[in-house]
């Protein structure tokens, strides 16, 4: 089977561009070698977390791999076959687990049997979707193409101790993904969302949510429906100090939306509770079915759906483009077309190749 070969340094040029190639070659069984990894990123080359995603991936597959080094800037992964099972994996750091649940999930779909996967690592951390995410907007909309699977929140880890345990159980596909057409939103159902504090004064908590609540009603003449997270220091199973709130809306098309932001050293809780809810009042106000960072992750399973998928997102993101690039090289049968410029909301439609196990 030729190789697939993927410039690290294309589209965005970070981390994105490693877990899609590798998840595609998973799933796919093509063999894959990437170059110049995370080249356009201050510390380029593989760093912890990706390990994580090359080391699960290949256990998953029972891949050929070299190159998988902290600092490596290039690697070749050769899958042989997609095992489902139950495996335990621990990042090391405070490395994103929602990541690595985004890296590791079509090849267990699309395995024959159910799998259940524990990751220990951070799941609330910077420059990645909060785990309240993953849970709530990501696997919620997953499930209109048909799949069914569950996240399950053990602890929570913040940056920089990590630690934070997440279960992730997953049934197969028995079939083939149906496709999607969701474009514009409708009317707004509902909003909710969880607004947690870990090893931190439980008015934190309170504060972000109610700094949330009343952006929300004065933008929307909504009132959001927020869970406040905490525990006494004594019996907190979560490590910590970090906080974070995480907003969602329920539309008319049967999707969700979400806007979320992470507390910070010296950042008020009131700044991270209007944060979240300013991204959420945002994105919704495109109109669009899906937010810009469900945008890119519903590429891969358009393009595995069995048939034409037509969604609306709210911002066609430069990581958007880049998972488009990335699965072509993977299915190059499927046809895509995007209607509508980076940075502003559009369509993307993608003729699918109706993958099957």
């Amino acid at each position: 089977m030729s190789v697939v070969v993927i410039d690290g340094s294309m589209g965005e040029g970070g981390g994105q561009i490693l877990r899609y190639s590798l998840s595609l070659s998973a799933l796919t069984l093509k063999p894959v070698r990437i170059f110049n990894i995370r080249a356009k990123r201050s510390n380029p080359g593989l760093r912890p977390q990706h390990l994580t995603a090359v080391k699960a991936l290949q256990t998953i597959t029972n891949a050929r791999v070299e190159g998988a080094s902290v600092g490596s800037m290039e690697i070749y992964f050769e899958p042989r076959t997609r095992k489902p099972g139950n495996y335990i994996f621990n990042i090391g750091t405070a490395g994103s687990v929602s990541l690595v649940i985004q890296a590791i999930l079509p090849t267990l779909l699309f395995s024959n049997g159910y799998s259940r996967v524990e990751i220990t690592g951070g799941t609330d951390v910077p420059w990645s979707p909060p785990i309240d995410y993953m849970r709530f907007v990501f696997s919620y909309n997953l499930r209109l193409f048909g799949v069914n699977i569950n996240i399950k929140l053990l602890r929570r880890g913040h940056y920089p101790r990590g630690g934070g345990r997440v279960v992730l159980e997953i049934n197969p596909v028995k079939d083939r993904l149906k496709p999607i057409s969701m474009v514009e939103r409708g009317d707004i159902k509902g909003i909710k969302g969880i607004s947690h504090a870990v090893k931190l004064p439980s008015h934190v908590a309170e504060r972000q949510a109610r700094s949330a609540s009343q952006y929300i009603r004065e933008k929307l003449g909504i009132e959001p429906v927020i869970e406040i997270e905490t525990y006494p220091s004594d019996k907190d199973p979560h490590l910590g100090p970090g906080s974070g709130i995480v907003l969602y809306a329920d539309v008319e098309c049967n999707s969700r939306l979400g806007g979320d932001s992470l507390g910070a050293r010296g950042k008020r809780a009131e700044i991270v509770g209007r944060e979240a809810a300013e991204k959420l009042v945002y994105e919704l106000t495109s109109n669009m079915c899906f937010d810009s960072h469900m945008g890119d992750m519903l590429i891969p399973y358009m393009f595995l759906a069995a048939g034409k998928s037509i969604v609306g997102v709210s911002n066609i993101t430069l990581h958007t483009l880049t998972a488009i690039e990335v699965s072509k090289k993977f299915l190059p049968e499927a046809h895509v077309e995007i209607e509508g410029s980076r940075g502003d909301k559009g369509r993307i439609i993608i003729e699918g190749v109706g993958f099957s196990p």
